[in-house]
């Protein structure tokens, strides 16, 4: 529903400017909170003040505008000092202030086994410094080698040594910010240990009811595994119920991807909203009284938090919780309430418990869908009056599929960079399946393990499953299915937005005004993806990866490239480190080889250890090359030394002259470290590929 004046929605005008300051701190990264804090107090006095005097000096007639003022800037501090109040390394016990020998850790999170590893964070409760002990506060993330004996818990209590270190940035073009994602949920910093570093001190240290629901879920998900016989079915079971991912395959994660289906497969707002449909079909019969609409709120959100406890209390179930519970209060307590009003009030109670949310992928997805849903949704279905209630049902469910997927599309584009052509029809597809897999699911966790009954309803789910996975992955298959190496920057975005909000706008009040606007939005967004496009024809450069062990040269010239590289497509260091630069750099015609052989195109020929790209000319120096003399001096642009030949640089440079030197991830840390001190004294110019950004040289 749009609001047809301000009044109606106060919240959201209030919470513009609470978000804008949030935003801005992140922005500038501000850190200290005293200035902040002082600036609102002072805000505080004046907005007193104002009002005070409101009447006795008749300020209204001159100055109405100045209460208002006041309190959005009151909000917009506000905003700012939230973030660094929830920074913990701006306390004086954050543990990192410290120089201990060892730390004591509670595990906060259920451990995942990746590989060869295992995953968790951790809270630091105690720093174990020469003479005593300090309890202390702050997060950290842990990685455990795997030994298949030690198996770790939510809320194990582990002794481990103090050789954390910062969380690395990424390295390569295009990847994506580990480093970014983990500090928004502060975590800053990262260790790294193997079997006989650390030791279990306590079991059960953690919240007693977050353990029981993680080990409820642990519970249900083997059930599933139990009497689901397809493994892809019972992980998409696992996944789609309650949220739990570690055994869902890369297809299969694929195919929801490229469909734009992948929401499915999150348990947030979606799967709450449907449980909240069933429950108050269950409970319509107490709508009847003002006690029985209350009543039915208190059950419905007692059995959607009980649905939050199956799920393990996800992040994103407890965020949609929280949000719906709101939401059904205020339809409760208030006849007639906007519901957007209450979408901001919630949004402004976990932003205050936890400014970081907002750069939360899942949070903005979430809240945005939730908004289309309830303003854009509307003013689409009253486009078409259709007569025939199935095709009028029918229409409702592709208008909100349109306007979940148009509001979010600015930032489903700027974070995963694709967008799904057929997401109407894959999105009508699973309606139907998704209810049928989420209700037959639930009823077979909760009922008991009856032969007949038990099989019966566990059939139905794996068959389900089954049917939905194979019509999505044949949508997947179909020619144009999804539209790849979308690249926006931030201003496309917010332009983006305003275009499709006031495209709505002029849908819902008809006002040219605004089509203006929206189409002024929609030419400079064109222009600036075309000019992006054109920039990138016309571009040629070299990319260095940071492959760590492994060799990686990237030749581009307008959309065609060359990857030198050891790695195969499907490995994943290729798909994390790699893929993402090209897609960055718009190659659409790409061509892979080894570092061994030759090869040849119009802009790049490749001989033994001589590469000539363009008017540039690199040198691979490795192994093979260090025991052949020479006849004479070879003139190179860059000397590209890997697979840890055993030479010095001193006799490298009586063979070769170079411009600068780059030394990859495939030498060791002593050859590293000898040709790093020979290169400093000879003052030669260099780079190292190891825990540094790669070297991108761009001539165009």
């Amino acid at each position: 529903m749009i609001a047809e004046h301000k009044g109606e929605v106060p919240l959201v005008v209030y919470l513009l400017p609470f978000l804008a300051g949030i935003l801005c701190a992140q922005r500038f990264g501000i850190e200290g909170f005293v200035i902040p804090i002082a600036v609102i107090l002072c805000l505080s006095a004046t907005f007193i003040l104002f009002n005070l005097l409101y009447t006795r000096l008749r300020l209204y007639h001159r100055f109405k505008w100045l209460g208002g003022l006041l309190i959005h800037l009151i909000l917009f501090a506000a905003g700012i000092a939230t973030v660094p109040l929830h920074d913990d390394r701006s306390y004086p016990d954050y543990f990192a202030n410290y120089n201990p020998r060892n730390v004591l850790v509670t595990i906060n999170t259920e451990p995942v086994l990746k590989g060869k590893y295992w995953h968790c964070s951790a809270n630091v409760v105690q720093v174990n410094l020469q003479s005593k002990s300090m309890a202390t506060g702050g997060k950290l993330l842990l990685t455990f080698m795997d030994n298949g004996v030690t198996i770790f818990k939510y809320g194990d209590q582990l002794l481990i040594p103090a050789n954390y270190r910062p969380v690395e940035p990424p390295y390569n073009p295009g990847v994506f910010n580990y480093k970014a994602y983990l500090a928004n949920q502060h975590i800053h910093l990262q260790s790294f240990l193997f079997p006989g570093q650390f030791k279990v001190v306590r079991h059960k240290e953690g919240n007693p009811v977050v353990a029981y629901a993680i080990e409820l879920r642990q519970q249900l998900v083997q059930k599933f595994r139990t009497n689901i016989h397809n493994l892809d079915a019972a992980a998409v079971a696992s996944t789609l119920i309650l949220g739990y991912k570690a055994d869902l395959s890369e297809d299969v994660l694929q195919a929801y991807t490229k469909t734009g289906t992948v929401h499915v497969l999150s348990v947030s707002g979606a799967h709450v909203a449907i449980v909240f449909v069933f429950i108050s079909f269950l409970l319509s019969y107490l709508n009847g009284s003002r006690y029985g609409q209350w009543a039915r709120a208190v059950v419905s959100i007692i059995l959607i938090w009980a649905y939050a406890l199956l799920t393990g209390f996800s992040p994103a179930v407890c965020r949609a919780a929280v949000m719906l519970s709101m939401i059904i209060l205020g339809k409760a307590g208030y006849r007639y309430t906007n519901t957007a009003n209450l979408l901001a009030l919630s949004a402004f109670a976990l932003l205050l418990y936890d400014p970081l949310l907002i750069a939360d992928v899942g949070f903005q997805l979430s809240y945005l869908a939730v908004l289309g849903l309830i303003v854009l949704q509307p003013v689409v279905y009253k486009l078409f009056d259709f007569k025939n209630k199935y095709v009028r049902k029918a229409w409702y469910y592709i208008s909100a599929s349109m306007a979940a997927q148009v509001i979010t599309f600015p930032l489903s584009a700027f974070y995963f960079h694709q967008f799904p052509l057929y997401f109407l029809l894959s999105n009508l597809f699973i309606i139907i399946p998704s209810e049928i897999i989420l209700f037959t699911g639930i009823i077979g966790l909760l009922i008991p393990q009856w032969p007949v009954i038990s099989k019966s309803v566990f059939w139905i789910l794996e068959q389900t499953i089954l049917v939905m996975n194979k019509g999505l992955q044949l949508i997947e298959h179909q020619p144009y299915a999804s539209v790849n190496q979308i690249w926006f920057n931030n201003y496309d975005c917010i332009l983006l937005f305003i275009m499709i909000v006031g495209f709505f706008y002029f849908l819902h009040g008809r006002k040219i005004g605004v089509l203006y606007l929206s189409l002024a939005c929609m030419l400079i967004v064109v222009s600036s993806v075309g000019l992006q496009k054109i920039k990138s024809q016309q571009t040629q450069s070299i990319t260095f990866y940071n492959l760590n062990k492994h060799q990686g040269i990237l030749f581009k010239s307008g959309d065609k490239g060359v990857i030198l590289t050891d790695l195969q497509p499907t490995d994943a260091n290729y798909k994390f480190s790699v893929q993402p630069g090209i897609d960055s750099n718009r190659i659409s015609d790409l061509h892979l080889t080894g570092m061994s052989g030759n090869f040849e195109t119009p802009y790049l020929k490749k001989k033994s250890s001589l590469i000539q790209f363009l008017n540039q000319r690199i040198l691979v120096y490795d192994p093979q090359l260090e025991f052949i003399r020479m006849p004479k001096k070879i003139e190179a642009d860059y000397l590209y030394i890997t697979g840890n030949p055993h030479t010095k640089l001193v006799f490298i440079n009586r063979a070769y002259s170079y411009k600068k030197l780059i030394i990859d991830g495939s030498n060791s840390p002593q050859t590293i470290d000898k040709l790093v001190n020979e290169a400093d004294s000879l003052h030669v110019n260099y780079a190292v590929l190891r825990r540094n950004k790669s070297v991108v040289i761009t001539s165009n």
